[in-house]
């Protein structure tokens, strides 16, 4: 899949150059560290959190599609906030990841309604392979695609396109394009694209989200692609046709 025109830098096999937004759970800092580092390498974002509060907090505030979760959490047993996950976000896919690993463990966490199971100390690759196995099965129906002005965006295969083209923009910018899409000709608050932009982990610069618009503006005029960004004083912004 072409999508965003990132297959040169970035990919992801369960979505071609989409981006997908994961949420580790892990409070061992140096594994949570090793695991983001491993996936922003392998082309998706990763949100990461140390508690199972924190983990409420970030699920509330993104519909993550996967969620790496360990089960010994400093405030209770991950499995616990399996329920609510699933009442939140029907197609969210789980993996936990933790060094429980008798076959009881196993069969309790895939039972409390786990997608896999993968034991501490593993290969980074195979953990990679489940991720992808996971991402690669049928959920909900996705949004249905969007077009406007001569740009199109298709949410379920996450591809942007231009007259039919490939749009090649940052990863950054096709995280904004996409939350801007979604909320084609109304205001986006300024909130709603950190959220959806940056990572709840990243130490983000005040001008940062200006910056990024700047450039998608620009990258959107260079292609002629038939729509601009608007700035909503005291709002946000809004896409609209040119």
């Amino acid at each position: 899949m072409a999508g965003y025109g990132l297959c040169h830098e970035f990919r992801s096999a369960a979505e071609g150059c989409g981006v997908v937004r994961i949420l580790i759970v892990e409070d061992q800092q140096e594994m949570s560290a090793l695991l983001a580092d491993r996936l922003e390498r392998s082309g998706y974002v990763a949100d990461s959190v140390g508690s199972l509060g924190e983990a409420r907090e970030a699920l509330r505030g993104y519909e993550y599609p996967l969620v790496l979760l360990d089960r010994m959490l400093p405030d209770g047993d991950g499995l616990t906030i399996l329920p609510e996950a699933r009442a939140a976000n029907p197609n969210i896919r789980v993996l936990l990841v933790t060094a429980l690993r008798s076959i009881n463990d196993r069969v309790n966490g895939l039972d409390a309604g786990a997608d896999d199971y993968l034991s501490k100390p593993f290969d980074t690759d195979e953990l990679l392979a489940r991720i992808r196995a996971a991402l690669r099965r049928p959920g909900g129906q996705p949004m249905p695609p969007a077009t406007l002005g001569d740009l199109s965006f298709d949410f379920g295969r996450r591809e942007a396109l231009v007259r039919g083209e490939p749009f090649a923009i940052s990863k950054r910018e096709a995280l904004l394009l996409e939350s801007l899409m979604r909320s084609a000709g109304r205001a986006v608050k300024h909130e709603t694209l950190m959220a959806d932009i940056y990572g709840i982990n990243e130490n983000v610069q005040p001008d940062a989200l200006k910056m990024s618009v700047s450039r998608l503006r620009q990258r959107l005029c260079e292609s002629r692609a038939g729509v601009e960004i608007h700035t909503v004083r005291g709002v946000g912004y809004l896409l609209a046709g040119a």
